[in-house]
C-alpha cells in the first residue's frame, strides 16, 4: 500500500476498485489534486489484514464490494472508528446508516457530512424516491397507494458477470430489438429501500429489466388517478417536484410535455420516441424527471439517468465530498 507519505490530502480507500462501481469511482477521483487514493497492490487486494489496516487509516472508505464482503468490512470500520461509505445493497436500511442521497429532504445532507457510516442509493431507487417521497409528503400521492413500477438498466448496472453475458459475442443479447426483465421470481433486493425511503406505507411491486446497452436508466412509475388527492392535476404534482428540486445542480425536473415546441424551438414540445432515452444521460452525474399527465387523471412519472453514475458512484462521490467538508459536486462530471 502507498502510506508512506506524510498525510496532507484527505485519504480515500475503494475497497473492491476493480469492480464495475470501483473502477468508475476510481476513474472520476483519480484525477483530483485535492485527494489521496490509498490503494492496495494485487498482492494485497485479498488480504483481510491489509483491507483492515487501509480501513482505519483512510480518512473515508468506499466499499464496492458483495454485501457479504461488505458486512465483515463494516464491522472492521465500527472496530477502528473508520468512515465508510457502501455501495452495496446490505446496509441500505440498516440501523445507524445514513442514507446517501442528499436530495432526499432537508437535513439530508447535514446528516450525511456527519456520519461515520453510509449507504449509497440503489439506481432504481435513486429516481423512484426522488419522483415520490416529495409527492407523500405534500399529501398529493396517498401514503397507503399501490404503486406499480417498471425500471430499464443497462447490462452494466449486473457488474462483471452480466457484462460478460450480455457481451459475449454469440450469446446474441446485444442488439436485441426488445428489453428482457428479471427477478420477477423473487423479491429484488432494491425494494425495501424503495419502501422505506418514498414514505409510502406499501412496498412498490418492482418490474426490472436489462436492455441491450451497456449503461442508462429509465424507472417508469404509472400513477392512477384513484391514488391522487381529490382534483390533483399533473401541473400540479409538476409544481412539487420542481419546487423540491429547485436549485440542485444534479437533478432537474423537465418541463411539462405541451402541444408543440415553437419555431424557435422554445417551450414545452411533445413527448416523441427519443424523449425517454434512458442513455440520455450517460457519464454524468445528472438526473431528469418527467411528469406525464394523462387526459383521463392517470400520471406517468420517469426518471433518467446513468446507472453507473447518479445511481451509482457520482452518488458516493456526492456523499464523499461531503462527509469531507468539500464542494458537494468536487470532481463530478455534469
Amino acid at each position: 500500500m502507498s502510506n508512506g507519505k506524510p498525510k496532507s490530502k484527505p485519504r480515500i480507500f475503494i475497497d473492491g476498485h476493480v469492480g464495475t462501481t470501483g473502477l468508475r469511482i476510481r476513474e472520476w477521483l483519480a484525477p483530483r489534486g485535492d485527494l489521496e487514493l490509498l490503494m492496495l497492490h494485487d498482492a494485497e487486494r485479498k488480504s483481510d489484514a491489509a483491507r483492515q489496516k487501509a480501513i482505519a487509516e483512510a480518512d473515508v472508505t468506499v466499499l464496492c464490494l458483495p454485501d457479504a464482503a461488505a458486512e465483515e468490512a463494516a464491522a472492521w470500520a465500527k472496530q477502528s472508528g473508520g468512515r465508510l461509505i457502501d455501495a452495496s445493497s446490505a446496509h441500505r436500511v440498516a440501523p445507524g446508516w445514513v442514507y446517501g442521497l442528499p436530495e432526499l429532504a432537508p437535513g439530508q445532507r447535514e446528516a450525511i457530512a456527519h456520519a461515520q457510516l453510509v449507504s449509497n442509493p440503489g439506481c432504481y431507487p435513486t429516481p423512484f424516491v426522488a419522483l415520490v417521497r416529495p409527492l407523500v409528503d405534500a399529501g398529493l400521492l396517498r401514503r397507503d397507494a399501490p404503486l406499480p413500477v417498471h425500471g430499464l438498466s443497462g447490462y452494466s448496472g449486473g457488474g462483471k458477470s452480466l457484462i460478460e453475458r450480455w457481451e459475449e459475442k454469440d450469446g446474441g443479447r446485444i442488439g436485441l430489438p426488445y428489453e428482457a426483465p428479471y427477478a420477477l421470481e423473487r423479491i429484488h433486493k432494491h425494494v425495501p429501500e424503495m419502501h422505506r425511503y418514498s414514505g409510502l406505507e406499501h412496498a412498490p411491486q418492482f418490474v426490472p429489466a436489462v436492455g441491450p446497452f451497456a449503461c442508462g436508466m429509465r424507472v417508469e412509475v404509472p400513477v392512477h388517478a384513484s391514488l391522487l388527492a381529490p382534483g390533483t392535476t399533473g401541473e400540479a404534482i409538476w409544481q412539487v417536484l420542481a419546487d423540491r428540486y429547485r436549485g440542485e445542480r444534479f437533478v432537474e425536473v423537465a418541463p411539462l410535455p405541451g402541444p408543440g415546441a415553437s419555431a424557435s424551438g422554445a417551450g414545452p414540445a411533445p413527448i416523441d420516441d427519443f424523449s425517454l432515452d434512458p442513455r440520455a444521460l450517460n457519464d454524468t452525474n445528472r438526473m431528469r424527471l418527467h411528469v406525464l399527465p394523462n387526459p383521463a387523471g392517470h400520471v406517468l412519472l420517469v426518471g433518467i439517468l446513468d446507472n453507473l453514475g447518479k445511481g451509482a458512484c457520482g452518488a458516493a462521490i456526492q456523499s464523499l465530498n461531503l462527509m469531507l467538508g468539500l464542494d458537494e459536486g468536487a470532481g463530478l462530471p455534469v
